[in-house]
């Protein structure tokens, strides 16, 4: 893990970038202490959805109806708020 000060992570920002996501881990530091780790993000796949999915339970029978209502309620257009008021 390569280590560089506030300052040059500032002024080579888009260079840092470079390395991170050719792999590369930087501890950025600032008067010495280290304030940051910056490591290549995770890349998410299909796999680690139905991963993190195979421990919930099956839906309920209401479970469309539910989501039908919820997302009529987020899609209503009102021209006013108070009219149901």
């Amino acid at each position: 893990m390569r280590t560089i000060s506030a300052t040059e992570a500032s002024r080579r920002f888009s260079d840092l970038l470079d390395a991170i996501e050719r792999g590369e881990s930087v501890t950025v530091t600032r008067g010495n202490r280290p304030i940051a780790e910056i490591h290549p993000a995770h890349r998410r796949t299909g796999r680690d959805l139905r991963a993190a999915l195979a421990d919930l339970p099956a839906p309920d029978d209401h479970f469309e109806a539910d989501l039908t209502d919820a997302l009529r309620y987020v899609t209503t257009e009102r021209t006013d708020p108070w009219a149901d008021v």
